[in-house]
Formats: structure tokens, C-alpha cells, sequence
């Protein structure tokens, strides 16, 4: 089964627990660097051009904003991680943000975590990951920008990617591009597949 989707509304903007939506929905979280394309890549799963804002100016998100699809799913994005002009005080605050909800939210289904094909894993990428387990949370690495590499580079990237990342059981790799759809299928096929075995 595959995700059509006719509706999406940004429902919450949340900066801690009390405020977030209390509907009990399936939730899928959203975190990597801060300019790894996580808007365009809402924007490509919920097929709509502008719906969340991509800014030149990366550290824009400062919050965790959940944005309803089709009424029974939310895609929840948090503030990116690793960019050095947010300061050390504000980094703090989003890591205590982020904690705040892998602990306390029981419908988490799964993560996706944006990391850019073009460039090996960072050590922050490698952090996320293994923060990410240890709060025994599936994970799906979604590489962007797959468009933006050449041919002859494709397959080295990959390897970067595969060797970086020990995956655990229930997790796996999606290289996406959100210019091509390249990998959008791959990603509703994962969506449709945890609601469907709820």
C-alpha cells in the first residue's frame, strides 16, 4: 500500500511536551544537520512545493513543528544539528527539546535520519545515529541531494554511507533526491508499512 496523500497542516509548534498534539497519531520524526534538505524533503513527501519553508539561512527550524498528513499520521521536524553559527547555548536547548520528546513520545514510530549522499557521514551524523539506539528507536538513513553527484562518483558515496553506519536490525538506507522523487516511493512503502501494522 502506497501513501496518498491529500492533506497536510502544520497542526503544532511545540518547544516542550505540554504542547504537543494529544491525538495519539502515528509520529514520524525528522532530524539531521541543519542543511541536509529536511524541508524539501517534507516538502516531496507531502507533494507540495512550498509547504514547509526551505531557507538560505540553515538553523532556521527552533522548534519541533508537526505537521499532520491525511489526519492519521504526523511527520514531526526538529531543529538541525552541527551548525556552527547557532550558538553552543542554543545547540544545548535543541538537544534538551529533542530528548524531551525520544523520551516521553510512545507514538514514535520510526526516524528518518537525513544525512547528504555527497559527503561522508559526519561525526554529528554518527552521534544522531547511535543516540537514536540507544533509545532502541528504528531508523531509516535517508541520503539527499542523490541528484547533485555524478555518475562515476554514485557508487564510492554509497560506500561511504554503507560502511559508516553499523545498522542494527529494522533499519536500512533510502537514497533520495527530493529534484527526482528518486527514493519517495521507498519512503511511503516504509510509512505505509508501520501504520499498517499498527
Amino acid at each position: 500500500m502506497i501513501v496518498k496523500i491529500d492533506s497536510v497542516e502544520l497542526k503544532s509548534i511545540a518547544v516542550r511536551a505540554s504542547q504537543y498534539p494529544e491525538d495519539s497519531l502515528p509520529e514520524f520524526l525528522l532530524v539531521g544537520r541543519s542543511n541536509v534538505g529536511k524541508s524539501s524533503f517534507i516538502n516531496s513527501i507531502v507533494g507540495r512545493r512550498e509547504y514547509a519553508h526551505t531557507s538560505a539561512t540553515p538553523g532556521k527550524t527552533q522548534t519541533l513543528n508537526f505537521y499532520l498528513v491525511n489526519e492519521k499520521f504526523y511527520l514531526v521536524d526538529v531543529p538541525g544539528y552541527g551548525f556552527a553559527t547557532v550558538s553552543k547555548n542554543i545547540q544545548q536547548k535543541f538537544g534538551m527539546m529533542i530528548e524531551e520528546y525520544l523520551k516521553n513520545r510512545e507514538y514514535l514510530k520510526r526516524v528518518f535520519l537525513l544525512v547528504d549522499f555527497r559527503h561522508k557521514p559526519t561525526e554529528d551524523d554518527l552521534l544522531m545515529y547511535n543516540f537514536l539506539k540507544y533509545y532502541q528507536l528504528d531508523v531509516t538513513i535517508v541520503a539527499t541531494k542523490y541528484d547533485k553527484v555524478g555518475q562515476k562518483e554514485k557508487a564510492k558515496c554509497e560506500k561511504a554511507l554503507v560502511e559508516a553506519f553499523p545498522l542494527k536490525e529494522n533499519d536500512n538506507i533510502v537514497l533520495f533526491s527530493s529534484a527526482t522523487k528518486k527514493g519517495r516511493e521507498e519512503i511511503y512503502s516504509i510509512i505505509s508499512n508501520s501504520l499498517s501494522s499498527l
